[in-house]
């Protein structure tokens, strides 16, 4: 089965869009389309948007699944009038915490995305350009300040992982790749051995990883099944040996493997939800 579904905002459709797959995600039956139209902020952008998605509804035969976070009453009247299945995700949510609360909410438009100024945009850009200028191995002397160093064979999903803690949680990850050279002795470098307790392995299996750097360096040393499985078993003995915890990030998305970092190290968020 295959169906379409829109997330519209009046700003930038994270919201409609976090909520959207998440609830969409529970269908595994069905192949969602997915589209997302954000700054629907006019009453002439929401004209074209209803017009697109009829014509939509009218070629698949099927009305469109629409998640909406649009605050304008008049332009949220215009987007209810297309051929869809509507979830406007605010009204959902906001009216009964309104009951609740005994309280109006401010239905302002991308309250949920802070301004530039606020502690938790500037806690993340901090985070972000800390995970950008400590990628790879780079300026190893900045680990005093790192909340956690992730360590692994090339390719394995560190610098991501980094990034995506950084945006969504605040945390300030470096990365480390353990090269042939370091693992040489099968000995932690310096560089790490000394911030033990930061550090957080990721390993991978060795056909994925065959794969990845494929893609990277064809037909390379680099690239080889033997040497992808001769790395990811080094550096899994030197994890377990010198009890680093680690995740195996195969079959598993950034988000979850995130998640198990800061569940497992016990890190907390820097930024409100």
């Amino acid at each position: 089965m295959k169906r379409y579904a829109y997330f519209i905002s009046d700003g930038t459709g994270i919201t409609a869009e976090t909520l959207g797959n998440s609830l969409l995600s529970q269908f595994e039956q069905i192949n969602f389309d997915c589209t997302t139209l954000p700054y629907i902020d006019s009453e002439e952008k929401a004209l074209r948007a209803v017009e697109e998605i009829n014509a939509l509804a009218g070629r698949s035969g099927e009305a469109v699944i629409v998640f909406d976070t649009i605050v304008d009453k008049n332009i949220r009247k215009i987007i209810d009038s297309a051929n869809a299945f509507k979830v406007d995700i605010f009204s959902a949510f906001l009216a009964p915490l309104e009951g609740e609360l005994a309280v109006k909410s401010s239905y302002t438009v991308g309250k949920s995305h802070s301004p530039a100024d606020s502690d938790n945009y500037i806690a993340r850009i901090e985070a972000v350009n800390f995970a950008l200028d400590n990628d790879d191995g780079a300026r190893t002397r900045h680990y005093d300040d790192a909340d956690v160093i992730l360590v692994g064979v090339s390719r394995c999903g560190k610098t991501p992982t980094s990034l995506y803690m950084a945006m969504q949680f605040g945390i300030k990850a470096a990365n480390y790749p353990l090269t042939e050279e370091d693992m040489h002795d099968l000995r932690l470098p310096d560089s790490l051995s000394k911030h033990k307790h930061k550090l957080f392995g990721l390993t991978i299996d060795p056909d994925r990883l065959a794969a990845i750097r494929n893609e990277r360096r064809a037909n390379s040393r680099y690239a080889s099944l033997k040497q992808c499985y001769h790395e990811v078993d080094e550096v899994e003995f030197l994890f377990e040996r010198e009890k680093i915890p680690f995740v195996s990030t195969t079959d598993k998305s950034i988000e979850e493997i995130s998640t198990r970092i800061m569940a497992d190290t016990g890190l907390k968020r820097r930024l409100q939800s």
